[in-house]
């Protein structure tokens, strides 16, 4: 690696890394006063009975709980903790970087006189389409095929101690059993911030190796001949979109600003640079690690594998019948 190159290496890394550092500690300690502050269920019977309206109403959350996908997955793993259903989990954790107001806002400033309407629209749509879709089918797998071992066996542990007999009377007496109750008082706010710190040290190792990854590949996008590679292939309907969800996983960009990004190729195609701000925000490099804190390898991998396929498919559908209802056509 030549000097050029080392310096690009730190400036890309620390970039990536300042940017994405305050939304993993605002997420960890999300997570850390969740772990505290939430009783167990709270969010179960948060949402609808049927599951099916739970699932929509989780890929809606991030309307009310904007946060970006370095900040969701530590707050996702706490949730799921306490009784949140996995597959409305997998929900949110999918659509929130997507569907929330932040990102609207961020996209629409950044087509706007490129069919802001229909960018940000259809962006939203079908990020809250296909989190819901992961969503659903989630919900017929078993526990132990999406969550890691020592995950889901804690879960387990929690749904069999959580019976009608283990719990405590509405008038303030327990049952008898020896329930931990955690801290009171001001002691709260320090076990929240302890259990915060717990998570961010654990999130944060696999964050910057997936910033590390990000960093070294933004090194070989940047020669000549990589640059040629991908502007042949823009007008490839099929290669297009899966290019430009390739880059969004190497770039691997906060979904609050890589609309500013995509606006910029102007090579590409409508379709293209849906897919590229739909990919991006669910699965890059560093969620790659990050997912690992929660997920099953193989899951991950068949995660991947359906977000690539199903969100290629539908932005070159949508290439072909949506910018019709938002655009002129000569």
């Amino acid at each position: 690696m030549s000097p050029a190159d080392k310096s690009d290496f730190a400036f890309t890394f620390l970039s990536i890394l300042f940017e994405g550092a305050p939304f993993v500690l605002l997420g960890t300690l999300i997570s850390g006063f969740i772990d505290v502050y939430l009783p167990a269920g709270t969010m179960d019977r948060f949402l609808p009975k049927n599951k099916f309206l739970a699932i929509l109403v989780a890929g809606l959350m991030g309307i009310i709980f904007p946060v970006c996908e370095c900040a969701v997955v530590p707050v996702i793993r706490r949730l799921v903790k306490k009784g949140l259903p996995v597959s409305c989990g997998l929900t949110y954790m999918l659509a929130a970087p997507i569907v929330n107001p932040i990102t609207a806002v961020s996209t629409w400033l950044a087509f706007k006189g490129q069919g802001s309407l229909m960018m940000t629209s259809s962006r939203l749509l079908l990020g809250f389409a296909v989190a819901v879709g992961v969503g659903l089918i989630v919900s017929r797998m078993r526990l132990r095929s999406v969550l890691k071992t020592k995950l889901a066996d804690s879960l387990e542990h929690e749904q069999a101690a959580s019976t009608p007999d283990d719990t405590c009377s509405h008038d303030g007496g327990c049952c008898g059993h020896d329930h931990h109750h955690g801290p009171a008082g001001g002691s709260k706010v320090v076990a929240a911030f302890r259990s915060a710190m717990k998570d961010f040290v654990d999130v944060a190792v696999y964050f910057t190796i997936g910033v590390a990854i990000t960093a070294l590949f933004g090194i070989a996008l940047a020669s000549p001949g990589v640059k040629h590679t991908v502007e042949s292939v823009a007008a490839n309907p099929v290669g297009a979109p899966a290019s430009m969800m390739a880059l969004a996983f190497v770039l691997s960009l906060c979904s609050t600003t890589d609309a500013f990004i995509a606006a910029n190729f102007q090579k590409f195609s409508w379709g293209a640079k849906l897919a590229f701000l739909t990919f991006g925000p669910m699965l890059d490099v560093k969620l790659l690690f990050l997912y690992q804190t929660v997920l099953r390898k193989r899951f991950i991998v068949w995660l991947a594998l359906g977000l690539f396929v199903s969100i290629g498919a539908a932005s070159i559908a949508w290439q072909e019948f949506i910018p019709q209802l938002f655009l002129k056509t000569p």
